[in-house]
């Protein structure tokens, strides 16, 4: 059977990360339900999800697979550490277990996504690259649209514990599909540099280090809120299992809302511009958060912008990610993706502790007030090193 193109194997790929982002991002709607269902508490949820994004800051070490492997063998290391940790849950739905899946997701994620951004790079040039990261980015969305919502339904049938199980069966189809579609690896031109040449390069090179910062900076600020949106759903409007996938699905709508935004504009404005752009479109729309967050429909409206300009911001940031160093293009993808493990790290804890403080209840203002004003400070660091970032690297488009 002939292989398909690279034209529909882009819209394959992208169904395919639907499901390992749909695992990843699953427990931000449902952080309270797997506290109930785990019978532990919210910090230490908190801590699992710090340890989460720590660990995906040792993404590099994975993913440098893609550059002195091949694109394909970075892919299916990481869908196996996926399909394992499912599998753990399944047979053993103890918070040990849960710990354990939320670590190997990560780790197989951010091995597998950037020897899938090296793979597109591969084969798109700079100029239009916007385009088909945006289209694989996709995933992202369709995640919280789709994948999220369905996850709902599974847990309030069979418990939480019920998408892992759907999760270890479909990785493996997912990657039985990968083994068939992709080339070799021997078709693909790899830098032949060992590991440690392959993250001494990136760590050395001024342009990548700020290029990380930026990452930080933008993924703290999604972080702060994204940690406590479902708890502070619940907690102000009383939302319950379906209802919240519901509110995950209109995040997902704004994601991919943002995603279209970066297929029409940003090849045309250039990334840096673009990335200017979103990062002050995201710092209004958290100043209207608590403005129209007085009942549910106007918190989904907040929400809605909140995600539409952090998504085109950070979509905008991965295609010039994967031009910095064209020759270590899979390492830099990682450290880049490392970077916002680590934003999100910084932001998780602080989150928790912004939201359980409340310093704005005298106020009457919403519970997620402090929250959204940590996010524009955050979003005012990114538009520093982006500048700076600029000054130091010339990248035409």
């Amino acid at each position: 059977m002939n292989k398909p193109s690279f034209r529909l194997q882009v819209p394959i790929l992208t169904i395919i990360r639907t499901l390992i982002n749909t695992m990843y991002r699953m427990v931000y709607p449902f952080l309270g339900v797997f506290r109930d269902g785990l019978g532990v508490s919210l910090p230490a949820l908190s801590l699992a999800l710090t340890l989460r994004s720590l660990l995906g800051a040792c993404g590099p070490f994975l993913a440098s697979i893609g550059d002195s492997r091949g694109r394909k063998t970075g892919m299916m290391v990481g869908w196996s550490l996926m399909v394992l940790g499912a599998g753990l849950v399944a047979l053993w739905p103890t918070y040990p277990a849960f710990i354990a899946a939320l670590l190997l997701t990560v780790l197989g994620k951010y091995a597998h996504d950037p020897s899938l951004m090296a793979y597109l790079g591969d084969r798109i040039p700079y100029q239009r690259r916007g385009l088909i990261v945006a289209v694989s980015e996709m995933g992202w969305s369709l995640s919280f649209i789709i994948g999220v919502p369905l996850a709902g339904f599974l847990i309030a049938r069979s418990g939480w514990a019920a998408p892992f199980r759907w999760f270890a069966v479909l990785g493996v189809a997912a990657m039985g599909i990968m083994v068939w579609m992709l080339p070799k690896d021997t078709a693909v031109k790899r830098n032949g540099l060992p590991l440690w040449k392959n993250l001494q390069s990136v760590l050395t090179y001024p342009p990548a280090v700020i290029g990380m910062f930026i990452g930080i900076f933008i993924s703290a600020s999604n972080e702060v809120v994204n940690t406590v949106f479902g708890v502070w759903m619940e907690d102000a409007f009383g939302l319950k299992i379906t209802a919240l996938g519901l509110a995950s699905a209109v995040i997902g709508i704004s994601e991919l809302s943002g995603e279209l935004c970066v297929v029409s504009f940003t090849d045309r404005l250039g990334k840096a511009r673009a990335i200017s752009i979103g990062l002050v479109l995201s710092s209004l729309s958290a100043i209207l958060l608590p403005v129209l967050a007085r009942n549910t429909w106007g918190a989904l409206l907040g929400l809605f912008l909140f995600y539409i300009s952090f998504e085109f911001t950070l979509v905008s940031v991965i295609p010039m990610m994967t031009e910095i160093m064209p020759n270590s293009r899979a390492t830099m993808t990682s450290f880049s993706a490392a970077s916002h493990s680590l934003g999100r790290a910084m932001g998780a804890p602080i989150a928790t502790l912004i939201y359980s403080l409340n310093w704005f209840k005298a106020l009457s203002l919403p519970g997620i007030t402090g929250n959204v004003l940590a996010a524009i400070i955050f979003n005012i660091l990114a538009l520093f090193a982006l500048q700076y970032l600029m000054k130091t690297l010339d990248l035409q488009g």
